[in-house]
């Protein structure tokens, strides 16, 4: 027998000793008794679907599914009864648990009215694709509304563009018959009309700017919530150039001409003919000699 029949021998061996060993593994694993760890869980009601805001909530539209004890559900229900006919104020994913928190009083019946704050009301405005910034106002976006007015009795450069509520919430965009329509045929939603939440006051100020002008609707950063501040623009100003700051605040310097420097011309210098005595001492005999 050669080397190579050996090696290959070997080598059959050794295929054949760690196929059986790890079938061998594989029956005494499949042997071991599943072990089942019971948890402690509670009755959780969730979505049994999507639900929109302003629904009001029926035994088809929730489940009760088990939730664990460990992690308790805030203001959660457990029973279905606790929440039909509740209107929700805040859209459901499927799944989702209801809480207190989405769901307003019975009382108070569904639709938009539950989703009103207290001491605010709810006006609708008339847009388009360009008002509602491309279909990016949606609910729960925040936005300013910016109103543009000719008046009719001044010219035409007297046209003035401001702000006139800012950092107001929106409730819905589109109409409910809008929003079923974009729903059924996958479309967007078709922003014909907004409802915004404002205060009273603001709310007459959005109805006057309505009626005596052009709406548009400018989208705010969730994060700033600072309010609007600006002393609008009229059309005589549009093209004009914007004073630096630095122009307004700065007094004007009145500058003063220094008159010249006259400096005065050195005096002439005299020259004294003067006489200078040296005096030689040489040994014991001294003599002196003028020198001019």
């Amino acid at each position: 027998m050669n080397r190579q029949t050996r090696t290959f021998i070997v080598l059959v061996v050794a295929v054949i000793v760690a196929a059986g060993a790890s079938f061998a593994v594989y029956r005494a694993v499949s042997n071991i008794p599943v072990r089942q760890v019971e948890i402690a869980t509670a009755q959780a009601v969730v979505a049994s679907r999507e639900i929109p805001v302003g629904e009001l909530v029926t035994r088809d539209m929730v489940k009760v599914v088990d939730w664990p004890a460990r992690t308790p559900l805030q203001g959660g229900f457990s029973r279905i009864e606790d929440v039909v006919d509740r209107g929700l104020i805040a859209p459901l994913a499927e799944n989702e648990p209801l809480t207190d928190n989405k769901l307003a009083p019975k009382e108070a019946g569904a639709g938009l009215p539950p989703t009103i704050k207290g001491g605010m009301r709810a006006i609708s405005v008339k847009v388009n694709e360009v008002i509602g910034v491309a279909g990016f106002v949606v609910p729960g976006t925040h936005v300013d509304v910016l109103v543009i007015i000719a008046p009719t009795t001044a010219t035409a450069a007297d046209r003035i563009a401001r702000v006139v509520v800012s950092n107001v919430q929106v409730l819905t965009a589109g109409s409910r018959y809008d929003q079923e329509e974009a729903r059924k045929d996958g479309k967007a939603v078709r922003s014909t009309v907004v409802t915004l939440m404002v205060s009273p006051e603001d709310a007459e100020r959005v109805a006057l700017a309505q009626a005596d002008g052009e709406l548009m609707l400018t989208l705010r950063n969730p994060l700033d919530v600072e309010p609007t501040r600006t002393n609008g623009i009229r059309k005589a100003g549009l093209f004009t150039t914007p004073v630096a700051p630095e122009a307004v605040t700065r007094p004007a310097v009145r500058r003063v001409a220094t008159p010249p420097v006259v400096v005065p011309k050195p005096e002439p210098v005299q020259v004294v003919n003067a006489v200078y005595t040296v005096e030689t001492i040489k040994a014991a005999k001294k003599t002196e000699e003028k020198l001019r």
